[in-house]
């Protein structure tokens, strides 16, 4: 554990009370605060606060001396207690970081009678220490609950058809498998016989299940439909795409952490340069002939003016004031080093489904044929799939509706997977379903109209009657109504912007030009969604990346700032994201930029004032003599005053005028 801005990448924001209900499908097997409760470091901090707050209270109350000293003492030994032994650790290995200074410094403030300031630097490490582990358990718990979408046992089928149960680690390249209707695939393979839609959307991020026939490809964790599938198995266990997905996330988040050396190389060298001034302080004069108690007294006072607790405290009141701001206006920054790489994104890539879009499809365009109207079509498309539950007779029923169409009674419905519904309607023959309904006798004008409506990025559904279509359904993902406002914003405030999408390319240009995204890339896996980000952070520029499945995940670990959609988020996407949107409004993303440059200019200011101070103490204690209650004094009233300064980022307005805040 280091005091030092950048340590505190540990405090999340998501313990908010009550939090929104959005977030608890992310925490279904334990209580956030279940989970931090079982951490030792977060019990032992929260017994340093209770102590401390009844410490401070007892002496305002005017208290005899002894108690509260007692409880400031206890406080040291809950807090204090584990950061002396990594600091007793790093003595060990021959060095010298901020924990060994400030445990010196806390007791040295004990030992000449500011047991209060001592025990405000124990709560600030203790505290600082549990957040961050609880952050690394979350974001472990969440990695491996990734590998349970693939289930644990297969059917697997032999030469004769027999079928036998068998661990999905016993697969072997070019064995068959058996999936049944609503199973989930047990690994990557091809299909080999049988038809059916398969919801992939925590792979690919498509929004519609997708058609599944002979020769497809299919992914481990993806969930089958109403059809029966015979796959045979291309890929071990260890090596599906779900399992890629993990070894993305944790290979991204190790090389994260390393980014952290500079700053532990930084703290090692302030701690040298503070502990060798202290121990000259003392000894030079000692040497001189001075007396050992005033010597003593004067190295003290230079330790407590020389803690970087005013610093410390210049930079967390504006970045966790700014975190707490974004909180009440539904945006859940994870930590004070997320924030501050905010003020520096450079290019943000967005995820299409589930992020610009909705990720619902809904009725774009209707067209009538054979002598029906586009009403006539779409009642009767109504009246086919009223009985299915698939995403697109949603979209039909609710176009009706809105329509305010009769839709008339259906009888004998069927599904065929991969072709669309049948039914009876009024004594009718109509089928719903794929343009691959039509035939070679159907005009080539109508093949041509549903060429032009897939070619501009729609799902296209024929309504057949009696075997003549009757109709064409165009469909497609919803905008956000925000999403061009947002684009435009970020454009303002310096941000160039791309499209990744695990759709086809035709989709991906089409909602570009919807929002002004120039630049879209379709048909990514996650891997190369997470390659992508890595080509945008060439020439060290700041990505961020906006998604909401855990086909994002890989991409979030590897961008410099993962914000997901709170909402309609996969757990994994919340959990690896720095960012949560958790009312899913991607408007707050430029707002939330434009108030971590401003909480950056307040921390500028405050360190500057804070080191300031420093200097002056410092100075002052080494060429002159300075009193004891005027270092005090000196050193925590800048303290007072860059927190007051902070938290100036608690203001309503400062999230308000967010935009202009650039």
């Amino acid at each position: 554990m280091h005091i030092c801005a950048c340590d505190y990448a540990s405090t999340v924001t998501t313990l908010q009370d009550p939090p929104h209900p959005a977030l608890l499908r992310s925490v279904r097997r334990r209580s956030l605060l279940a989970t931090a409760w079982e951490l030792a470091e977060v019990r032992w901090a929260a017994l340093a606060l209770l102590l401390f707050a009844i410490g401070g209270i007892t002496q305002l109350a005017g208290a005899p001396s002894p108690v509260w000293w007692v409880l400031y003492l206890a406080c040291y030994a809950a807090g204090g207690w584990e950061p002396a032994w990594a600091g007793l650790q790093a003595l060990r290995e021959k060095t010298l970081d901020v924990d060994v200074l400030m445990i010196v410094a806390a007791i040295a403030a004990a030992a000449i009678g500011q047991v209060l300031d001592g025990a405000l630097l124990i709560v600030i490490f203790a505290t600082s220490g549990a957040l961050e582990a609880f952050v690394t358990r979350r974001t472990a718990d969440s990695v491996g609950a990734l590998l349970e979408l693939a289930p644990e046992q297969a059917v697997r089928l032999d030469d004769s058809g027999a079928a036998t149960d068998v661990d999905v680690a016993d697969l072997a390249v070019g064995e068959r498998i058996l999936v049944r209707p609503g199973e989930r695939i047990a690994a990557d393979g091809v299909v080999v016989e049988g038809a059916s839609d398969v919801d992939q959307a925590t792979i690919t991020g498509e929004p519609l299940p997708v058609a599944k026939q002979t020769g497809a490809d299919v992914f481990a964790g993806t969930v089958n439909g109403t059809g029966s599938l015979t796959v045979q198995v291309t890929a071990p266990a260890h090596d599906s795409v779900v399992a890629r997905i993990v070894a993305l996330v944790e290979e991204a988040s190790e090389t994260k952490a390393r980014t952290q050396l500079f700053i532990e190389k930084v703290e090692e060298r302030y701690s040298i340069v503070v502990v060798v001034a202290t121990l000259l302080i003392l000894g030079v004069p000692l040497l001189a002939g001075a007396a050992f108690q005033p010597s003593l007294l004067r190295a003290m006072t230079f330790m407590i003016v020389a803690s970087p607790c005013a610093v410390v405290l210049a930079t967390m009141p504006p970045l966790l004031a700014a975190i707490a701001n974004a909180g009440r206006h539904g945006v859940l920054i994870k930590s004070a080093v997320a924030l501050e790489n905010l003020r520096t994104v450079e290019v943000v890539a967005f995820d299409k489904t589930g992020t610009l879009t909705l990720g619902t499809p809904r009725v774009a365009d209707v067209i009538g044929l054979d002598g029906s109207s586009a009403d006539q079509a779409l009642a009767v498309a109504a009246a086919a799939e009223q009985h299915s539950e698939h995403p697109i007779a949603r979209a039909v029923g609710e176009a009706a509706r809105a329509r305010g169409l009769a839709v008339p009674a259906s009888t004998g419905f069927r599904a065929t997977p991969g072709r669309g519904v049948a039914a009876t309607v009024g004594g009718r023959a109509v089928v719903v379903g794929s343009p691959l309904l039509l035939d070679d006798e159907v005009p080539a004008e109508v093949h041509g109209q549903a060429a032009a409506f897939e070619q501009s990025g729609h799902t296209v559904i024929v309504v057949m009657v009696d075997g003549r279509p009757a109709g064409l359904i165009a469909l497609t993902d919803q905008v956000r109504d925000t999403a061009r406002a947002t684009v435009d914003q970020l454009a303002r405030l310096g941000a160039s912007h791309v499209l990744l999408t695990g759709d086809h390319q035709i989709a991906a240009e089409q909602v570009g030009r919807q929002v002004g995204i120039s630049r879209a890339r379709g048909g990514l896996l996650p891997d190369g969604k997470a390659a992508a980000v890595t080509d945008l952070k060439q020439g060290d520029r700041t990505v961020m990346l906006v998604g909401d499945g855990i086909n994002d995940a890989p991409a979030m670990a590897t961008a410099d700032v993962a914000v997901a959609m709170g909402r309609g988020g996969s757990d994994l996407a919340v959990e690896t994201a720095d960012v949560i949107l958790v009312r899913d409004e991607i408007a707050a993303i430029p707002t939330s930029i434009s108030v971590a440059r401003r909480a950056h200019r307040v921390v500028r200011a405050n360190i500057v004032f804070a080191a300031c101070v420093i200097v002056a103490l410092v100075t002052w204690d080494f060429v002159g003599h300075l009193p004891l209650p005027l270092g005090v004094a000196g050193h925590e009233g800048s303290t007072v005053v860059v927190g007051l300064n902070g938290l100036r980022m608690l203001r309503k307005s400062v999230w308000r005028g967010g935009t202009m805040a650039s």
